[in-house]
């Protein structure tokens, strides 16, 4: 399968996917890693510019530990991620109509942090506009309507989780990948007094708890008209 995965900030993904994405190399997918912004505003003391290009080395590092086929990122700036800006509509139509995803992992709508809901907007509407060859990009037009799965947030908020990815032998792979994220460790730690590789941790084993193995990820499928499939697209049980 092609999996495309989209996160707002370079850390994302990691936080709340990286195992479940890890399987899915493991299992032989095709999985392409998208995140929208560069991360400029992820520093008590850096410039805009120098830690967002910290960042996206940063995540470019953490998707080739497990073994993903492509980093993209699209260059928009923290806190101004609009789902109705046209530049960006094209820019995600374009990532999905080149990548020609079977299934897309993608924000929950219903998030602590506005840039968030913004993408999962940006997502599901583009996933649908990629289709309609009147919409025209750089990219042909892609004749499917993606399923998509929204990743639990990290603060949980209205989530109910609908499927449970048991990660426990990928586990390690994923707090490797999220360890490459140094300059949020420290942001997240002076910013709002955060562990983030504790917190991950501790938030995989309770998804596990819930779903009665060591350590696992939450998704909320879309149970919109037409991204319905009848058969299972999140890898199994271990």
């Amino acid at each position: 399968m092609r999996v495309l995965a989209v996160g707002c900030h370079p850390d994302d993904l990691e936080i709340n996917a990286f195992g479940t994405l890890a399987r899915c190399v493991k299992r032989g997918d095709d999985v392409v890693i998208c995140g929208v912004t560069n991360g400029c505003g992820g520093s008590m003391t850096l410039p805009p510019k120098v830690i967002s290009e910290i960042r996206i080395k940063e995540a470019m590092k953490a998707s080739r530990i497990i073994g993903a086929k492509d980093y993209i990122n699209l260059d928009i700036d923290d806190l101004a991620v609009d789902s109705r800006d046209k530049a960006l509509i094209i820019k995600m139509i374009d990532v999905i109509r080149s990548v020609k995803p079977d299934m897309i992992i993608t924000h929950y709508n219903d998030d602590y942090q506005r840039d968030h809901n913004e993408v999962s907007d940006l997502v599901f509407n583009t996933s649908f506009m990629a289709t309609v060859p009147n919409v025209q990009t750089h990219q042909p037009c892609y004749d499917v309507i993606a399923p998509i799965f929204f990743m639990e947030p990290s603060a949980g908020n209205s989530f109910i989780a609908t499927d449970y990815v048991d990660i426990t032998d990928v586990m390690e792979l994923k707090m490797q990948a999220l360890a490459c994220h140094e300059s949020q460790i420290e942001w997240l730690r002076d910013h709002v007094g955060k562990d983030l590789l504790a917190s991950t941790k501790a938030g995989a084993i309770y998804r596990g708890r819930l779903c009665k193995s060591p350590f696992a990820e939450a998704f909320r499928r879309s149970d919109q008209v037409l991204r319905m499939t009848p058969f299972r697209l999140l890898p199994e049980g271990r």
